[in-house]
Order: structure tokens, then C-alpha cells, then sequence
């Protein structure tokens, strides 16, 4: 087995498939390994699990009754059609990973909720008792990883109730209508029914996407709705929906205040710098310049955030709110390039 394993890369933690090319799995590896290969493949034959484990059939139907003899329900189908597969109410098996697996796993929840080290937080909670369960070769790393491992808070994330979660994500595997209560950004409130179409998670933010009636098609955050509740009517998305294109194209379209800003560069120059709630960026006749044309619900934002990062020259030509939020921003600059003058130090001269 050395032998095997000294021709795994550096820095790479060894897996079943490293052992299983070793030919010296122990018999509670196998065992442990069949139960895994059940889980991911229900329905899995007798030669399919003899050749992933590197034993015969007869060693195949050995292993199986270990885990039968050990309360492990497997249910299985004679004929050529047939295979093995776990029964219904199976207890929680031993959680079968490696440690580059579990510590991957616990690099994943940090990078995505920073109280993920916190023990009284949900997550964190969580995440210890999943560590407390595995083996302690592989429990170590992992509990490094979550104890010294920090996170910074991501003040722009802003997590839904999980229980109106929990319903939306049903309501879609579903296909059912659901009944929303929301209020958006300037507190006005709305009730309605929505076909919910997918939940899309951006920038540690939730969103509904769904079809209101005559309305069309809408997106919502999920930590505005107040009351969410599920109704009997069918929802069917449309077949060739992709959630994250349509919702990112929809980030620039739709808010009060228009946009319409011409670059002095071409799009493959400009692009780099525009994101999708930015609206959309063409490519003019004239090739050395480009447009780009959407809605804001902020133009002081859009303007003093978005265009004043951009550093390619360019003209608001189209949105008066837009050409005022632009000359304030630039009028403050100018402002700030003059420079104050010091204490005791002669100001400018008088006009």
C-alpha cells in the first residue's frame, strides 16, 4: 500500500479511491464503503459495488450482510433489472469523510456565515455537531479549521426568515402558487399571489423570482416578505428558465429613474467595469464607443458609487436625475481637489 500512496501529490490528503487502488482496505472500510456506495446509488447491482469495492460478488453479498446484521435496513431486487438499495427510515449512519472533506466542508460554511465558529448561533451549532461526529483523525483538522479559521461579518448580508425559506423552496419543488405579504424599500406594503419561479442567493442577499399575474414577471427579497403561505394552485415555471441569467438581467431594469451613459472606449474596454444592476452595455456604430442603458432606484448611488469608480471617460446623455446626481459628485470633487487652507495661513485671494 506504501507503495500506492507515495505516488499521491504532496499536499493531498488520501481518499477511499487512493486506498481502493492499494488493494488493502480493511473489511470495515469496505463495509463502511458499500454503505456509501448505497447511499449514492440506489438501486446499485451486485457487479457494479464488486467493482468499485475491487471484490467478487460472493465478497459483495458477504458485506451487505454485515450491515443488515448491524440494523442497516437494504432492500434488495432480484432479476437482471436488480440491485440493492437502503430501506425507508434508516437511522443516521456514521458520516463517512475525509478530512479534506470536512475540512472543505467547514471552509465553505465560514466563507458563507461568519457566526459559523459561534456554538449559541444555529449554524454554529450545527457545524460543531457534525464535527462531533466524525472519527478523530478527521475531527482534528476540522475543528482547527472551524476554532482558528475567522470570519468578518458581511454587513451587506441579510438572511430571510428560514421558515418563509423553508415554504418558498417547497412551493417551487412543488410547483405551487404561494400567497406573499411585502414590503419594499420604501415601506409600502403589498399582498398577492406569486407563481414562484426559483430562489436565487447573490452578494449574501435572497431573492424570489416569480409571475405575478397580469404584472409579469417580478423579483423579491426574501427578508422583506412579512407572511408567506402556500396554496393549492399549480405553478409551472417556464421550461427554459435560467434563473441567474434572467435575474441578473433583470437587476438593471425596472426602477423609477432611467440611465443612459455613453463611453468614450470600446465594450471590450468598458465591460470589465459594469455589473449586471448597471443596466445593459452596448456597442454603438461608432467602435470606439459604447453605451450603457438601465434604471436606478439611486441616482446619487449609481453616480457618486458606480460611474465615479469607472475610470474611462464617458456622458450621461439620457436620465435628469442621473445628469444632476453626476455634477454633484463632480462639483464635490472639484471642491475637494481646491483644498482647504490651514490655520493661521492666508486663504485665496479675493476675486
Amino acid at each position: 500500500m506504501a507503495a500506492k500512496l507515495d505516488r499521491i501529490p504532496d499536499g493531498k490528503l488520501p481518499s477511499y479511491s487512493d486506498f481502493m487502488e492499494s488493494g488493502d482496505m480493511s473489511p470495515t472500510a469496505r463495509a463502511l464503503r458499500t454503505l456509501e456506495l448505497l447511499r449514492a446509488m440506489p438501486g446499485i447491482t451486485s457487479r457494479r459495488l464488486a467493482e468499485r469495492l475491487g471484490i467478487t460478488d460472493r465478497a459483495v453479498r458477504r458485506y451487505i450482510a454485515i450491515l443488515r446484521e448491524a440494523g442497516v435496513d437494504i432492500e434488495s431486487t432480484a432479476g437482471p433489472y436488480g440491485g440493492y438499495r437502503l430501506g425507508r427510515g434508516l437511522r443516521l449512519p456514521p458520516l463517512v469523510f475525509t478530512a479534506s472533506e470536512a475540512v472543505s466542508l467547514v471552509m465553505a460554511v465560514l466563507d458563507g456565515h461568519h457566526a459559523a465558529a459561534d456554538p449559541d448561533e444555529p449554524v454554529g451549532s450545527s457545524v460543531g455537531k457534525l464535527i462531533a461526529a466524525l472519527p478523530p483523525s478527521v475531527q482534528r483538522s476540522a475543528r482547527a479549521m472551524r476554532e482558528h479559521a475567522l470570519a468578518a461579518p458581511d454587513r451587506r448580508a441579510i438572511r430571510p426568515d428560514p421558515l418563509f425559506a423553508t415554504i418558498l423552496v417547497d412551493a417551487i419543488a412543488e410547483q405551487r402558487h404561494v400567497r406573499i405579504t411585502y414590503i419594499d424599500a420604501s415601506g409600502t406594503g403589498w399582498q398577492g399571489d406569486v407563481d414562484p419561479w426559483a430562489i436565487v442567493v447573490r452578494h449574501a442577499r435572497w431573492y424570489l423570482l416569480g409571475f405575478i399575474g397580469d404584472a409579469g414577471p417580478r423579483t423579491f427579497r426574501v427578508d422583506r416578505i412579512q407572511d408567506v403561505a402556500p396554496l393549492t394552485r399549480p405553478a409551472v415555471p417556464p421550461p427554459d428558465l435560467d434563473p441567474i441569467a434572467w435575474f441578473e438581467q433583470q437587476l438593471g431594469v425596472g426602477w423609477k429613474y432611467p440611465t443612459h451613459v455613453v463611453f468614450e472606449a470600446p465594450l471590450a474596454d468598458v465591460a470589465p467595469h459594469i455589473t449586471p444592476p448597471m443596466g445593459r452595455l452596448e456597442a454603438t456604430d461608432e467602435g470606439g464607443h459604447c453605451v450603457l442603458i438601465g434604471t436606478t432606484s439611486s441616482p446619487d448611488m449609481y453616480a457618486g458609487e458606480w460611474l465615479a469608480s469607472i475610470p474611462i471617460p464617458f456622458h450621461v446623455v439620457g436620465g435628469p436625475e442621473l445628469r444632476e446626481a453626476v455634477a454633484a459628485v463632480g462639483q464635490r470633487m472639484i471642491e475637494a481637489a481646491a483644498g482647504a487652507p490651514t490655520r493661521g495661513s492666508p486663504g485665496p485671494p479675493a476675486g
